[in-house]
């Protein structure tokens, strides 16, 4: 059974930077995307942030972190880390890693009902 664990998560005032990531293991195949999301308050919708085509290496990101979040994969430890520089207040949210099939990291992030197995979240806070 595939499962994710976030960590890295954290208060930092705004400019900063916070690396999180998401620990996998699991996977029957290397054919998967792992996207990146964050919900700002509970009860709303989760966005997605950045995705990851572990098939073709392809990265995509929302407008509103591009340029300021990169996305990599650390093969020898199974993880993959979104690393966020020039933090704004508006990027506070729960952050949460999840998989789904590389579809949902082709030509841009997936929707997150379409994204299956989910870590448990990490929280981001920035300050002003």
């Amino acid at each position: 059974e595939v499962q994710l664990v976030e960590s890295g998560g954290g208060l930092v005032q705004a400019g900063g930077s916070l690396r999180l990531s998401c620990a996998s293991s699991g996977f029957a195949t290397d054919d998967y995307a792992i996207g990146w999301f964050r919900q700002a308050a509970p009860g709303k919708g989760r966005e997605g942030v950045s995705c990851l085509n572990n098939k073709d290496g392809s990265a995509f990101y929302a407008n509103s972190v591009k340029g300021r979040f990169t996305i990599s994969s650390d093969i020898a430890k199974n993880t993959v880390n979104l690393q966020m520089n020039s933090l704004k207040p508006e990027d506070t949210a729960e952050y949460y890693c999840a998989t789904s099939s590389v579809e949902n990291c082709f030509a841009g992030i997936g929707p997150y009902e379409e994204y299956d197995h989910w870590g448990q979240g990490t929280q981001v806070t920035v300050s002003s």
